[in-house]
């Protein structure tokens, strides 16, 4: 059921998601990015971020899609064979092409998340995904 037309998400948010507990392992660019939104006003950013994490993708988008803002699952350094943990044929590929649709941006830090070839069906990706200017931020640090 329609429940809003023309579903956008803005260029830009004071709202993220992300796995807090992982931060051990992240890359040194996710980590500055997240480093920045934490510190809020007294940072390069100067406005205050909210942190989201409702552990379920589907959700995290459905508000990004309701209110604007960005969820990252990154790349991490637990174990490097690992691409990243969600699935790009049922997770990050659906998810993208919705968030893309209403304006936002998907990556896995390095590529488009709708530009990879799939070699495998259960292959995984890192994902960073939602308000444009915040995934153009965070990929630049890479």
């Amino acid at each position: 059921m329609l429940t809003t037309d023309n579903v956008q998400v803005a260029a830009d948010t004071q709202e993220f998601a992300i796995n807090a507990s992982n931060q051990r392992h992240w890359e040194d660019p996710v980590k500055q990015y997240i480093d920045e939104l934490l510190a809020g006003k007294t940072s390069v950013r100067e406005k205050d971020f909210n942190m989201r994490w409702v552990a379920c993708m589907v959700g995290d988008i459905h508000r990004i899609l309701c209110r604007s803002g960005i969820f990252l699952y990154p790349y991490d350094l637990k174990d490097p064979t690992k691409a990243g943990r969600l699935r790009l044929m049922y997770e990050a590929n659906p998810m993208s092409m919705l968030i893309e649709q209403a304006g936002g941006a998907s990556t896995t830090g390095r590529v488009r998340i709708l530009d990879i070839e799939p070699t495998e069906l259960h292959q995984r990706v890192p994902v960073i995904i939602g308000s444009k200017n915040e995934v153009e931020r965070v990929t630049s640090y890479h």
